[in-house]
C-alpha cells in the first residue's frame, strides 16, 4: 500500500507540474532573467489589459448616449485624455522604481504604509472586477454567433476561461504573455487595418457626418441643455470610456 499510496503522489506531482510547470529555485542565481520580459513583451503584458477593456468599453459608452451620438467626438477625446495621462503616470513610475513597482509598492514608498495597503486593496477588487467583466464580455460575443440552443454553455465555457487564465498565470508571467501575444497582435493589425480602411473609403461622406453632427448638437443644446448633455457625456464616460 505505501509504494502504491507514493506511485500515486508521483502520478499527480507529475500532472501538476506537466499543468502548472516546475518549482522555482529561489536560490537559482538565472531565475530573474528566466522570469523577466524583453520589451516587447512587456508592452504586450501591460497592453493586454486594456485591449480588453476596449473590446466593451467604447459598445456600453457608445448605447449609454443613446440619440445624442454627436457626443462620441468629446467621449474620445475623454478617453484619449485618459489613456495619455496612464501613459504618462506609467513612464514616471517606471523612471523612479526601474526593478519593478505597482501601486502598491509606490504608495507605500511616496506617501505610507496605510496609503499602499488601500492602494493594494483597490488593486486586488480592480483586478477581479475586470477578469469578471472581461470574461462575461467574451462569453456574450462568442455565444452572439452561436445558435440559441447552444447558450446553456455560456456559464461553462466562461468558467473554462476562468480556469484557463488561472493555470496560465500559475504557470508565470512570461509564459502567459507569449499565449497573448498572437491575440494582442491579432487585435492591433485588424483593427488598425479596419480604422484606416473605413476612413480611406468612407472619406467622401466626411463632409456630410460633420454637417450632421453639426445640426444635431445645435438642436441637442437648444432643446435639452448642456448641463444635462453633460451629466450624459459623464455617464457615458464611466461606463466605457473610462475603461
Amino acid at each position: 500500500m505505501p509504494a502504491k499510496a507514493s506511485g500515486v503522489t508521483r502520478f499527480f506531482r507529475r500532472a501538476f507540474e506537466f499543468v502548472i510547470g516546475p518549482a522555482r529555485r529561489i536560490t537559482d542565481p538565472q531565475l530573474f532573467h528566466k522570469l523577466s520580459l524583453a520589451a516587447f513583451l512587456a508592452w504586450v503584458g501591460l497592453g493586454a489589459d486594456g485591449i480588453s477593456s476596449s473590446a466593451y468599453g467604447p459598445e456600453a459608452a457608445f448605447r449609454a448616449l443613446g440619440n445624442n451620438t454627436f457626443l462620441a467626438i468629446p467621449l474620445a477625446i475623454l478617453t484619449a485624455v485618459t489613456v495619455s495621462v496612464i501613459a504618462a503616470s506609467y513612464i514616471h513610475i517606471i523612471q523612479r522604481f526601474p526593478s519593478g513597482g505597482g501601486g502598491y509598492v509606490v504608495a507605500s514608498k511616496l506617501l505610507s504604509p496605510v496609503a499602499g495597503l488601500v492602494s493594494g486593496c483597490a488593486l486586488l477588487v480592480d483586478y477581479m472586477l475586470t477578469i469578471a467583466i472581461s470574461l462575461a464580455s467574451c462569453s456574450e460575443y462568442v455565444f452572439s454567433l452561436i445558435p440559441l440552443e447552444w447558450h446553456f454553455l455560456r456559464l461553462p465555457f466562461t468558467f473554462l476561461l476562468l480556469g484557463a487564465l488561472t493555470v496560465l498565470n500559475l504557470r508565470g508571467v512570461k509564459e502567459s504573455v507569449l499565449v497573448v501575444a498572437p491575440i494582442f497582435l491579432a487585435f492591433i493589425l485588424t483593427h488598425a487595418v479596419g480604422l484606416i480602411g473605413g476612413i480611406v473609403l468612407g472619406r467622401a461622406q466626411i463632409p456630410a457626418e460633420v454637417q450632421q453632427l453639426k445640426d444635431q448638437s445645435y438642436q441637442a443644446f437648444h432643446q435639452t441643455g448642456w448641463l444635462p448633455l453633460f451629466f450624459l457625456l459623464f455617464r457615458a464616460f464611466t461606463l466605457g470610456g473610462g475603461t
